[in-house]
C-alpha cells in the first residue's frame, strides 16, 4: 500500500499544512502545528480518483467484508458515496445528532440488523465522531468491526478508544509517515520534527508551554 504517496499528495495538495513556528488555533482552543482538511482533495479531480483508488485497494489488501458503506457527517459523506458507487454497495450516512424534526433519524438510509458496515471517515483526530458513528449503527443492528479513514493523526486517545470499542482503525496515511515525508522533501526542518512529535504526544497542552 503506497502510504508515503498519499502522505506526500496531501502535503502537495495542501489538503495538510504544517506551521509548527506559526500554529493554527482550533475552535476548542488548542493550538496546533498542523491542520488538515481533506475536503480539499474533493475539488482535485487527480487526487479525488487517486484517493478512492487508494479506498479500494485498501479494501481489497485488508480482505474486507461488509454489506454496507457508512459515511460519517458530513467530511465523509461523498467518500463513502464514491466508494459504494465503485463497489456496487448500499450506501447510509451518520449524523453527529439526530435530526430534530421529521423521523428524527441518526442514520439516513436503510440499515438492516445484522448487516457488515463499513464505517468511513477522512480525518481520525481524538476518534470522537469515529466512535460515536460505530456506536450508532451497531445500535441499529448493524455490526461495524472496521473504520477505514485517508489519515489518522495517531493520537495515543483514538488508539484507545478504538481498542476500546473493539472495531480496527484502518487508514491511508498517517502522522508518523507524513512528518518523514515532509522532512525529506523540505515541508519542514529536521529541528521542526520535534515539535509536531510533542504536539502529537500532548495537544491539549502542547500550546501552554
Amino acid at each position: 500500500m503506497p502510504i508515503k504517496e498519499v502522505a506526500e499528495m496531501l502535503l502537495k495538495s495542501e489538503a495538510i499544512i504544517l506551521r509548527p513556528q506559526e500554529p493554527f488555533k482550533f475552535a476548542s482552543g488548542i493550538l496546533s502545528p498542523i491542520y488538515c482538511d481533506n475536503r480539499l482533495l474533493l475539488s482535485k479531480v487527480e487526487e479525488r480518483t487517486d484517493i478512492i483508488g487508494y479506498y479500494i485497494m485498501k479494501i481489497k489488501d485488508e480482505e474486507m467484508e461488509f454489506d454496507v458503506v457508512a459515511g460519517v457527517a458530513t467530511a465523509s459523506i461523498p467518500w463513502a458515496a464514491l466508494i459504494a458507487e465503485k463497489l456496487g454497495k448500499p450506501m447510509i450516512y451518520i449524523r453527529k445528532a439526530t435530526k430534530n424534526h421529521g423521523r428524527e433519524n441518526l442514520i439516513e438510509g436503510k440499515l438492516e440488523k445484522g448487516q457488515k458496515v463499513l464505517v468511513v471517515e477522512d480525518l481520525v483526530s481524538t476518534g470522537g465522531s469515529s466512535l460515536n458513528a460505530i456506536e450508532a449503527a451497531r445500535n441499529e443492528g448493524g455490526v461495524v468491526d472496521k473504520c477505514l479513514a485517508i489519515f489518522t493523526y495517531e493520537m495515543e486517545k483514538a488508539k484507545k478508544s478504538f481498542e476500546e470499542a473493539q472495531c480496527e482503525l484502518v487508514t491511508l496515511s498517517d502522522f508518523t509517515t507524513l512528518i518523514e515525508i515532509a522532512a525529506k522533501k523540505g515541508y519542514i526542518k529536521e529541528e521542526e520534527i520535534k515539535l509536531l512529535q510533542e504536539w502529537n504526544k500532548n495537544p491539549e497542552e502542547w500550546g501552554k508551554r
